[in-house]
């Protein structure tokens, strides 16, 4: 710009100030006052798909297999970045990314159909040997301390309860069970490399890694921070709705009750 202005003579300076001046004012009016608008609106669309994409993301709980740690209808926070840098990856050198931890919520995208998204607790990582019995679970040979862990129902389930059960085909996921027959030593699960056994805080009520499998690394979204809104359902409901009837009845539902059915005690509280 300097090197322009040195070219010139002092009229055409003066000629190109007021043509400035003269843009200015005439952006100052209603049509700048929409491209403003305009401007600022797509920055913060911008801003906020970055966000979404890379950082945070907002979820909501649909299942009871989490309870009581996360119930229906809460709305959860997940942090994207906390395991984005991936084992050995160099980003790990800048970024204060973190391995995923046994005992961790995760959020991932479901194995079996990509597209949904479930959350669970980590209780194997790559190596582990995995085995309940009479639904206490062993890491390694060692029982588990797990103060989170739900059960509403008695120890009667030959698969649920005492896992890996060779002789007993968790029905809806057969590849799993060969896979399963692959990994059994000495009647514990060993998890490989780069894959997570998950199961739900629920026991008893759970669809999880003993039923489909493992959840590959890749798979991982992040985990939850916080829950920033929680909201009981309408009478009856146990489970979000997913038609689209119900989904507007649920909606309608939370607007006109929004105070009454607020969880207070639970809303901005932390994941843990």
């Amino acid at each position: 710009m300097s090197n322009y202005y040195s070219s010139v003579s002092v009229p055409d300076r003066v000629s190109c100030d007021q043509q400035v001046s003269d843009l200015h004012r005439s952006s100052a009016g209603p049509n700048g006052d929409v491209v403003g608008s305009l401007q600022s609106l797509v920055g913060t669309v911008v801003i906020a798909i970055f966000v979404i994409t890379f950082i945070v993301q907002a979820f909501q709980i649909p299942s009871p297999s989490m309870e009581n740690t996360l119930l229906v209808g809460d709305y959860l926070l997940v942090n994207k970045l906390v395991y984005g840098g991936g084992e050995g990856g160099i980003g790990n050198l800048i970024m204060p990314y973190s391995r995923v931890h046994r005992g961790d919520i995760v959020v991932f995208h479901y194995p079996v159909t990509p597209a949904q998204h479930f959350v669970k607790r980590v209780i194997g990582v790559p190596g582990d040997r995995v085995r309940l019995v009479n639904k206490q679970v062993f890491i390694n040979g060692v029982p588990l301390k797990e103060p989170y862990a739900h059960f509403t129902r008695p120890p009667n389930d030959a698969f649920r309860d005492n896992f890996p059960r060779l002789e007993v085909a968790p029905g809806e996921t057969p590849d799993w069970w060969i896979t399963l027959r692959k990994l059994v030593e000495d009647g514990q699960l060993i998890v490989p490399e780069g894959h997570y056994f998950v199961m739900g805080d629920n026991r008893d009520d759970s669809y999880d890694s003993r039923y489909w499998g493992f959840v590959p690394a890749a798979n991982i979204i992040g985990r939850p921070l916080v829950i920033y809104w929680s909201v009981r359902g309408a009478e009856g409901e146990s489970v979000l709705p997913s038609t689209l009837g119900d989904k507007l009845y649920h909606f309608a539902y939370a607007i006109t009750h929004l105070f009454r059915i607020t969880r207070w005690d639970r809303t901005l509280r932390l994941v843990n």
